[in-house]
């Protein structure tokens, strides 16, 4: 689960972290109280939305020539004229897609001297099983970039989980960052503060991209981008709050509710699949003939008949699907609860798309004679290549 800049920011502050002052709003209206709050002479208008690269992102609706999702502003005015521009429009970046995010909440934040920018993150390492530091003096740069054009830039620092940040740790980020002085004090602080914070709240990923070193030598979290293991939600009612449905695709919405691992894609082939592995291998087996996979979907292997109707009713929800690959291998999962749930999925919303159900092991006479005697159009297939060769070919006629 991803939360906004602007939450991120107020959770890590509880913990201690250096941010600067600020103030979300959801419309233009409340632009001009934000800016008094803060006071000026300059402010920070920010889009919030589920997405990096926003600065240099592009709204549809105001032309090639508009400026990006965060803007400065040098008066009060400015601050109201960039809230109008921004909110209800759809901001594209990088990570976007062509479609982009509609902005519907913006963060109004006090300005900064920056005199460097830094990179920052932990992420669990799953090299060496421990949560890791990847700090870098590029900041303010896609990191991807960075590790592609100059990786020596980069370094990972992992932490032990029974010792936490060690004062040795926290000399190693500081020295992996260039600080010095009142910067590497505050930083070997800081660097504690966002371990616990990464901790204590199952977080998956925590990226700080700036970290910056302002003029008068404080360090300060001018971005940050939390994401939190979602398996650990139940914990977390605090962060669960936090949660805006605006920003996530309908579908993996409805997948959540019945615990159904689904990840929305941009092909035209659903996929409904038991077993993460097996699913990769069958997203893998239906671009290698051609085809993209229209979504990542595992059903799991305890899925119930109500959890199968389920997730073939999402699938074609997905107006992109022109083909439904049902690719099922009986272990734990059985193949006649498979094929019930499929044939009671399609009385309720139809099937007006070509389907291939491949299935094997347990009760797989069982799972095929209830396809069989359902009376809908299938294509059987006798195994995974044979599956993906038919459903590529009835898509593409």
């Amino acid at each position: 689960m991803n939360i906004h800049e602007y939450q991120a920011k107020a959770l890590l502050k509880s913990y201690g972290a250096p941010v600067a002052e600020g103030v979300p709003i959801y419309s233009a209206d409340e632009a001009a109280a934000a800016a008094d709050k803060l006071g000026g002479p300059l402010w920070v208008v920010k889009s919030q939305i589920h997405a990096g690269g926003r600065g240099k992102g592009k709204f549809k609706e105001l032309g090639e020539e508009a400026k990006g999702g965060v803007r400065l502003a040098f008066t009060k005015e400015e601050v109201t004229e960039h809230a109008k521009e921004m909110l209800g429009n759809t901001l594209v970046t990088a990570q976007t897609g062509a479609a982009g995010k509609q902005v519907n909440r913006l963060y109004i934040e006090d300005g900064a001297d920056i005199e460097r920018e830094l990179y920052l993150s932990l992420l669990v390492d799953r090299e060496t099983g421990t949560v890791a530091f990847v700090a870098s003096t590029e900041g303010g740069m896609d990191i991807e970039a960075v590790a592609e054009e100059t990786p020596e830039k980069i370094h990972t620092i992992s932490i032990d989980p029974v010792a936490g940040v060690t004062d040795a740790d926290a000399k190693k980020i500081a020295a992996a960052l260039e600080l010095d002085g009142v910067a590497a004090t505050e930083g070997e602080a800081l660097f504690a503060i966002l371990y616990k914070a990464f901790t204590e709240k199952d977080m998956s990923l925590l990226e700080i991209n700036p970290l910056i070193v302002m003029k008068d030598g404080h360090v300060r979290v001018l971005d940050a981008k939390v994401s939190f293991d979602g398996n650990a939600s139940f914990r977390h009612d605090d962060i669960m709050e936090l949660r805006d449905l605006t920003e996530e695709d309908e579908k993996e919405i409805e997948a959540s509710k019945y615990d159904l691992a689904y990840v929305a894609l941009d092909g035209d082939i659903g996929c409904m699949v038991n077993g993460a592995g097996l699913a990769m291998a069958t997203m893998d087996i239906i671009k290698l003939y051609g085809a993209e996979p229209a979504n990542f979907l595992d059903v799991g292997g305890g899925a119930t008949t109500e959890k199968v109707t389920a997730a073939f009713k999402i699938i074609t929800s997905d107006p992109n699907v022109k083909g439904i690959l049902v690719n099922i291998f009986g272990g734990i999962m059985r193949c006649d609860v498979i094929a019930n749930g499929v044939v009671e999925a399609v009385k309720e919303v139809g099937l007006e798309v070509p389907l291939v159900v491949r299935l094997e092991g347990t009760n797989v006479e069982k799972g095929k004679e209830i396809i069989n005697e359902s009376g809908l159009n299938v294509i059987a297939a006798d195994d995974l290549d044979d599956a993906a060769q038919k459903i590529v070919k009835a898509v593409k006629g």
